[in-house]
Formats: structure tokens, C-alpha cells, sequence
């Protein structure tokens, strides 16, 4: 799968890493629903580092099409509830 980091660029994640992502994204999610600021912050920035940390970075000029585009690290509460679906941001 690949994944588009909002400003960033793209990795490419084995799908086997899709139900820990999903962790936290449930959590970022109920985060949001609370409007808890420094939850949501904490859990993004955890959500992004895990994908860094299992993903392989693609050269900067591949442009392959993103099955998974996530927030950049700066992004805010509302701007991600923007982006949101009801499935949050990883799919189930």
C-alpha cells in the first residue's frame, strides 16, 4: 500500500501494518470527538512516526497513485476532522 504524508511525501507499507495503524487512529478519532487539543496533537504525531518507522520512503520524484493519504504533522484538530470520513483515517 502506499501512504502520502500530507507535505511530505509517500512510503509504501505492508497491509500486514494496517491493524496496529488502525490502533491509533481509533484513538485519534475518539480524541476528536472529545476535542481533546494535546490528545489529538500526541496521537498524530504517534500515528505519523509509526508509519515513518514501518513504511520505506519512496524517491521524491515517484508519484504513485496513494491508496492512504494522511494528515501533515502541523495539521489542526478541525483541519483533520475536514479530512475525515466516518472510517477515520485508516480504512478497517
Amino acid at each position: 500500500m502506499i501512504v502520502r504524508i500530507m507535505g511530505e511525501g509517500q512510503v509504501r507499507l505492508s497491509d500486514s501494518h494496517l491493524t496496529e495503524l488502525s490502533v491509533l487512529d481509533d484513538e485519534l478519532l475518539s480524541e476528536m470527538e472529545q476535542g481533546d487539543g494535546p490528545g489529538f496533537r500526541r496521537t498524530l504525531q504517534a500515528l505519523l512516526d509509526k508509519v515513518r518507522e514501518l513504511g520505506e520512503p519512496l524517491p521524491d520524484d515517484s508519484l504513485e497513485p496513494s491508496e492512504l493519504i494522511l494528515p501533515a504533522p502541523d495539521a489542526t484538530l478541525d483541519e483533520v476532522r475536514d479530512l475525515l470520513s466516518d472510517d477515520g483515517l485508516i480504512p478497517g
